[in-house]
């Protein structure tokens, strides 16, 4: 609830075994990508409750380590998206100790909390970098896994966290608009190459997620823009934003076996942001 323009945060899910969609995983390898930040540590939580083996990756290494040390199946590894060759690394090492890739969830992304201004005033270093990790980044991981998923025969999933200001953009932060709108359309061009692979391809848009970094910039009691919480829940059906878990279960959703259907597809988990204005 919003509490003088303020929203009441709710904490960062635990690490734990618990209530959720429950699926079988067992034997399947999964790499989370940005494994150590809200998001991508939820993501890696599910997909380890459902016995997959996670392999935690993440530029930060000992928040990988971290992670991984509270998960069952789950192993870290230091990666460093931008990178190809060292991500093809990762990848190596987890085919050899595994014998197969599964999974591989593109959430490791990066947006400006400090830095949210008119295109026509956007420095072009920040707008370089965010485009570098987000899109560009995105693009090298998928392809140092590639071959190796292919090369196992066993099929797959691409699961891309995309984000709901890539299908409907927001204000004074045009790198991050332009960045997931275009791993929209990436996972579409995805979806129809790798389809006849065995390979499925999908996206995960979130609306506003609890972090912390969205609590130093909306929902901290002194986030930087938190006078504009109230305004900003207005847009969305909920009123509130989402748990990193509640996006969790949606990757989870598009892991699993009940997802052997669904190829090139946005699934919004955005409390209904996108679905127009609440008046």
């Amino acid at each position: 609830m919003c509490k003088n323009g303020r929203y009441d945060t709710v904490p960062l899910p635990k690490l734990r075994v618990g209530d959720g969609m429950k699926c079988d995983l067992n034997g399947q390898v999964a790499i989370v990508t940005g494994a150590a930040g809200a998001i991508g540590q939820a993501i890696a939580a599910r997909l380890a409750d459902n016995d997959a083996t996670v392999v935690v990756a993440d530029i930060d290494a000992e928040g990988a380590r971290s992670v991984a040390s509270r998960l069952r199946n789950a192993v870290a590894a230091t990666a460093d998206i931008t990178d190809m060759s060292s991500f093809a690394s990762t990848v190596e090492k987890t085919a050899s100790r595994f014998g197969r890739i599964d999974i591989l969830v593109n959430n490791a992304g990066i947006n400006s909390t400090d830095h949210r201004v008119c295109i026509d005033e956007f420095a072009p270093e920040v707008w370089d970098e965010i485009v570098r990790v987000d899109l560009d980044g995105l693009f090298k991981a998928t392809r140092a896994a590639l071959p190796a998923m292919v090369m196992s025969g066993n099929g797959g999933k691409v699961v891309n966290i995309a984000s709901v200001v890539g299908m409907a953009a927001m204000r004074l932060q045009s790198p991050f608009n332009a960045a997931k709108a275009g791993v929209i359309h990436l996972t579409r061009a995805m979806a129809l190459e790798l389809g006849p692979k065995g390979i499925l391809a999908n996206a995960v848009a979130p609306g506003s997620v609890i972090s912390e970094p969205t609590r130093r910039l909306f929902y901290g009691e002194d986030g930087a823009m938190s006078d504009r919480v109230r305004e900003f829940m207005a847009h969305i059906g909920m009123s509130r934003p989402a748990r990193p878990s509640e996006i969790a279960e949606a990757v989870l959703f598009l892991c699993s076996p009940h997802s052997s259907y669904i190829n090139g597809q946005v699934l919004a988990v955005d409390g209904g942001w996108s679905t127009g204005f609440r008046m």
